[in-house]
């Protein structure tokens, strides 16, 4: 009778070690929802703001909240057919190193799902090219050739 007390209550610990793994692994597993949506747009710094603020404001008349052309954030109050009351909204934008460099677009809305964002990205980029037309060409840097015909100069 002895061992069976015994293998039960090791029956039970495993049982136990067993979902503490599986409750772990699902914690661990579950993806965070910081996601965000991301666009890099060659148009340059003052386009992509004036673009990124006319489709928050006038195109979809969301309440801005806050903005800082100088620092790059627009933060608004974004409204759907999943959420007609208002989710707080952000675009964030990035210069690059220097003006040859695409600006870095990421649209965050905490409490949606991630596709709400990335309906905001490709909106954005589809805006800049009905208004701008095709992104600018990336300027190529030429490459120094080290080959036979650098020596006859």
């Amino acid at each position: 009778m002895e061992s069976m007390v015994w293998s039960a209550s090791r029956s039970r610990a495993a049982v136990d070690a067993f979902t503490a793994g599986v409750v772990a692994a699902v914690l661990f597993a579950t993806p965070v929802a910081n996601a965000s949506a991301t666009y890099e747009s060659r148009y340059g710094y003052e386009r992509t703001w004036n673009a990124a603020v006319r489709l928050v404001r006038v195109d979809n008349g969301w309440k801005v909240t806050e903005k800082d052309d100088v620092n790059g954030y627009l933060l608004f109050e974004y409204q759907s057919s999943d959420s007609p009351k208002g989710t707080p909204g952000s675009f964030e934008l990035a210069r690059g190193t220097d003006a040859t460099e695409p600006v870095r677009v990421v649209v965050r809305l905490p409490q949606m799902p991630r596709y709400h964002e990335q309906v905001l990205v490709d909106a954005l980029a589809g805006k800049m090219r009905r208004e701008y037309g095709p992104p600018p060409e990336r300027p190529r840097v030429p490459v120094a050739d080290g080959g036979a015909d650098a020596a006859e100069d």
